[in-house]
C-alpha cells in the first residue's frame, strides 16, 4: 500500500467538505490528511487529500469522488511532477542548553523560531513529509509539549490545463 495525494478543485459551497469526507467515512477508506483553501477564483476552492491504498483502492476512490457534482476536476500529485509541502509547529520544553541545541538543530532544517518563552521553544517547519519526519526523529530525545500539523498541500508542477478557472 502506498500513499498516494489528490489534488481536487471543487466548488466553493456549504457543505462540499462534508460531502467529500462523507464519501471516503461511507466506503470505508481513512483520509491520511486533507487541506482546503479557496482559490483565486472564490467561487472554487483546493482539497488536497492523502490517502493510503492499493492502486485498486486509489482508482475507487477516484471514481467515487468523480461521481460527486461538487467536484470539477481530480488531479493525483505525483512525486517529481507536482510539490507538495506540510506545515509543522512544534512547541518543545526546554533549559538555556537544550534551547541552543533546538536553535541550532531548526537551523540545520531551515525551520523557524516562532516563540520563546522561559521553559520552551515554538518552531515552525515547512517541508515535504519525509523532512518534517526527519526533524520531528531529531526532537525524540526532547520533551514535546504540543504538536500540530496541517497535512499535506500541493500543486502539479508546471502548465495546469485545467486550472484556468482559478
Amino acid at each position: 500500500m502506498k500513499q498516494t495525494v489528490l489534488s481536487l478543485l471543487v466548488e466553493n459551497t456549504s457543505g462540499v467538505l462534508s460531502r467529500v469526507a462523507g464519501l471516503f467515512s461511507r466506503r470505508g477508506y481513512n483520509i491520511d490528511s486533507l487541506t482546503v483553501g479557496v482559490t483565486k477564483d472564490p467561487n472554487f476552492s483546493r482539497m488536497t487529500v492523502a490517502v493510503t491504498g492499493d492502486d485498486q483502492i486509489i482508482e475507487q476512490i477516484k471514481k467515487q469522488l468523480e461521481k460527486l457534482e461538487d467536484v470539477i476536476e481530480i488531479s493525483e500529485l505525483e512525486d517529481g511532477k507536482s510539490v507538495c509541502r506540510e506545515l509543522v509547529l512544534v512547541k518543545v520544553q526546554a533549559d538555556k542548553k537544550e534551547k541552543q541545541e533546538l536553535i541550532a538543530t531548526a537551523g540545520v532544517f531551515r525551520a523557524n523560531i516562532v516563540d520563546v518563552a522561559p521553559n520552551s521553544l515554538m518552531i515552525e517547519l515547512t517541508g515535504n513529509q519525509n523532512k518534517i519526519e526527519a526533524f520531528l526523529d531529531l526532537l525524540e530525545g526532547f520533551e514535546i509539549q504540543q504538536i500540530v500539523r496541517t497535512g499535506v498541500t500541493g500543486l502539479s508542477r508546471g502548465s495546469f490545463l485545467k486550472e484556468t478557472n482559478e
